[in-house]
């Protein structure tokens, strides 16, 4: 019996060793302590076989499975099989009993129902994008910088386009004196001008003889873009690119390399650096002519944004004429038949987004749907500067797209002919993901309507009405639909467990079963806590969601920490497992150690809409760290948390309001960790910083107001500055000016800690670990 007692407390006391945390368990590699869940889900073309990437074995890479159904068992795919599978992407006809798609450099096509691919191109230079003619006789691609057409019943491939990279060369001039003496040889002698004659009759026949070829277009020193051929093969749109001149890129040096040298890496330019001009043309192949896609008429072309009233001067009484905006126009969306093609037409400052019905024959557009934001354009659906986002085609003249006009990203069709437009979904959540079903009756849905937190897979009719929710999961439901739709493979997750595989019926409350299980019984030996999902008022009074992570009562000790997620247009409050487990299972530790955890979505974060998302507008620091202190006055009113032991950490945007929250708001936080910082607006990049502060050589109060190096004299609390010295994303410059200014501040309450090999996303464990145990010391040492 004894012996038993003994056996028994030394299995309880090596599970309780072993479900304890340590900074060095939580940052070890996740595959080998976690386990791997899947990902990269598609299925075969057949429906019956599920891939995806795993790693139940605990290798340093992922490897493809499979699951055929309706068995259950994953297996692991041999390499031959691999190599053997089509490309997921492709493009199909519109039955869709044949697929096109290039794999390696080369052209395959697929006959869908019996699975036989037969390969289209075997060349040494690349073939790509390849679709359907109109009449689905042909399928075109690009090579070499043109396209081509490869009739399927014969293989015969011709060429459509000829873009010539370089100038044409102008003939020389002749001068009178030269015209004079060739007129009058040939007018003195006859055998000139016979042989004159019999050479200008060789050429014409020569001339006539050749095979008609397509019309020479120099590009003139500038970049081809999305050569694209109408369905009916009689034009060819594309776009040329003009790059900026004097745009200056950043250097990041690399000190710790293979040859032992530091070595330069490329990296971006900064925002407000001279832009890469765009225009669009259509080639007419049937009147061989080129012409400009014309903007001259676009509502709103020369309105100017609101922020410049700032710096209109009084007296300022000159009215000069508003130039053209900058724009970019996509590659046209074509209907099936190729009766009708809309672009969407993009400002340069993203303030305004255009719908377009483009007339090819002229190259005139008409106006179907212009979405205007004072802030910027943005939200699920919505793409971005080169992209048209998610727009398609219900029959030849109703075109659907996601808008947010009223708010929340929603779904809307429109009649390209006569202009009407319907609002397909509504009201106070956001419409995530939208496809079509294959024969065009249904939409299905991704949103988020019934929490901001949870998502669910919907159906509804394709001309709008009552949603159907087909996934029942409380969590994140990933849905991907087998190509004869079905059948859903479930990629699900909740707050405290990672992703797994589960499949389900394409019917409403079918059960969702099970396929993978990926964690490691280390892993599951610890009780993952589940945090509470809050709301709190702001100071304006809208509605924040917040997690928040509380301790037992017997260890609670009056210390509370704020964490800030990064990527400002990011959600971490939700129902499914975090992008950020590492920084949810330091949590889990640090609420073992009797602190109170809160997580925010704070203005600017993704899933709430378009205010909360545009919260942020000329002042980045402004309501999302007001957020954030007053969700530390809530720690301190409801949790009771003692006023002067709140801590705040975050990487990349969290680093960035970590720093405002510590240099402006300098008595609400005992200590910070900014990790990956942005000090410096101006010495970000363009395309995010541009939407959210305008350029900073246009509205410099923006900038000021911003920008944590401006403020650092308000430093009372301690902070820890860590970062990748090679992060090609945040340059590891921001926190070195930053640093040189606290030395001039003559500030003392700081520390840096640099990383020689990490990016921006650090990788290496040991650089998890020791980033982690210095914010765990931060905390122990300074929230007492």
């Amino acid at each position: 019996m004894k012996k038993h007692f003994i056996l028994l407390s030394v299995l309880l006391f090596s599970f309780a060793s072993q479900a304890q945390l340590t900074v060095e368990k939580i940052m070890q590699e996740p595959y080998k302590w976690i386990g791997t869940s899947p990902s990269n889900i598609f299925w075969s073309e057949d429906s019956k076989t599920i891939y995806f990437s795993w790693n139940p074995d605990k290798n340093k890479a992922d490897s493809l499975y499979k699951i055929v159904l309706p068995n259950h068992t994953p297996v692991k795919v041999t390499p031959k099989e691999r190599r053997a599978l089509p490309a997921q992407t492709g493009t199909y006809n519109r039955d869709n009993s044949l697929k096109v798609y290039e794999k390696q450099g080369e052209l395959y096509l697929m006959y869908c129902k019996t699975l036989k691919i037969k390969q289209l191109t075997n060349t040494i230079e690349r073939e790509s994008n390849p679709y359907f003619n109109g009449d689905e006789t042909k399928v075109i691609f690009s090579r070499a910088g043109n396209v081509f057409s490869l009739n399927l019943a014969d293989g015969l491939i011709s060429q459509l386009s000829n873009f010539i990279v370089g100038s044409k060369k102008a003939e020389a001039k002749v001068s009178e004196e030269e015209k004079w003496l060739k007129a009058d040889q040939l007018a003195m002698f006859e055998i000139l001008k016979e042989r004159k004659a019999k050479k200008d009759e060789t050429e014409k026949n020569t001339k006539a003889d050749q095979p008609k070829r397509p019309k020479e277009i120099y590009l003139e020193g500038k970049n081809l873009e999305v050569p694209m051929v109408s369905p009916d093969m009689r034009y060819i749109t594309y776009r040329l690119s003009t790059p900026a001149v004097g745009a200056k890129a950043t250097i990041v040096p690399s000190y710790v390399t293979e040859s032992g040298f530091t070595e330069d890496l490329p990296a971006r330019t900064k925002v407000g650096s001279p832009m890469t001009s765009y225009d669009s043309y259509v080639y007419d192949t049937r009147k061989d002519t080129v012409y400009q896609i014309s903007t001259k008429d676009l509502v709103g072309l020369t309105q100017q944004p609101e922020f410049l009233k700032d710096y209109q001067k009084q007296s300022d009484t000159t009215k000069k004429k508003p130039a053209n905006r900058k724009l970019i126009i996509t590659a046209p969306n074509w209907s099936d038949n190729g009766s009708n093609a809309v672009v969407v037409v993009r400002s340069f400052d993203n303030k305004d987004r255009w719908l377009m019905l483009l007339d090819p024959a002229t190259g005139k557009l008409k106006l179907l749907d212009r979405q205007h934001d004072e802030a910027w354009i943005g939200g699920p659906g919505m793409g971005f500067t080169l992209s048209a986002g998610n727009i398609g085609w219900v029959d030849e003249q109703t075109l659907y797209f996601q808008s947010e006009a009223e708010g929340y990203s929603h779904l809307y069709t429109v009649n390209v002919l006569t202009g009407e437009k319907k609002q397909l979904t509504t009201g106070k959540f956001e419409v995530q993901q939208a496809q079509l079903s294959k024969d065009k009756q249904w939409f299905y849905l991704t949103t988020n309507e019934v929490h901001p937190g949870e998502t669910h897979f919907y159906k509804m009719a394709v001309s709008g009405g009552e949603r159907t929710k087909i996934t029942s999961l409380v969590g994140g439901n990933d849905a991907t639909l087998s190509p004869d739709e079905s059948t859903i493979a479930l990629r699900y997750s909740y707050m405290n467990k990672p992703w797994e595989l589960f499949v389900q019926e394409n019917i409403p409350a079918a059960k969702a079963e099970q396929l993978t299980s990926s964690l490691t019984d280390e892993f599951k030996a610890y009780a993952w806590k589940e945090p509470q999902i809050i709301t709190f008022k702001a100071r304006d009074g809208v509605d924040i969601y917040a997690r928040i992570y509380e301790p037992a009562k017997k260890l609670k000790n009056k210390k509370a920490v704020v964490f800030v997620h990064g990527a400002g247009y990011l959600q971490n409050v939700h129902k499914w497992w975090s992008q950020y487990f590492r920084e949810y299972m330091f949590h889990n530790l640090l609420v073992d150690k009797g602190y109170t955890v809160l997580d925010i979505d704070y203005r600017a974060s993704s899933g709430y809409g378009r205010d909360v998302r545009t919260g942020i507008y000329r002042f980045m620091g402004g309501k999302d760290l007001t957020d954030n202190v007053d969700g530390a006055k809530l720690l301190v009113d409801k949790y009771g948390i003692d006023p002067k032991k709140i801590g705040i950490y975050g990487g990349s945007y969290g680093g960035f309001i970590t720093l405002m929250a510590l240099f402006t708001t300098p008595d609400v936080f005992a200590a910070g960790a900014a990790l990956r910082p942005v000090t410096d607006w101006a010495a970000y990049n363009h395309g995010y910083t541009a939407n959210i502060l305008n350029e900073p050589q246009n509205d410099s109060l923006a900038y000021r107001k911003s920008s944590p190096i401006y403020h650092a004299a308000g430093l009372k609390g301690h902070l820890l500055i860590c970062h990748g010295m090679v992060d090609v994303n945040v340059h590891i410059q921001d926190s070195y000016r930053l640093v040189q200014r606290l030395i001039e501040l003559k500030k003392e309450n700081w520390e840096m800690a640099s990383y020689p090999m990490e990016d921006h996303g650090f990788v290496e464990p040991t650089s998890w670990m020791d980033e982690y145990k210095r914010i765990l010391k931060l905390f122990e040492e300074r929230l007492k």
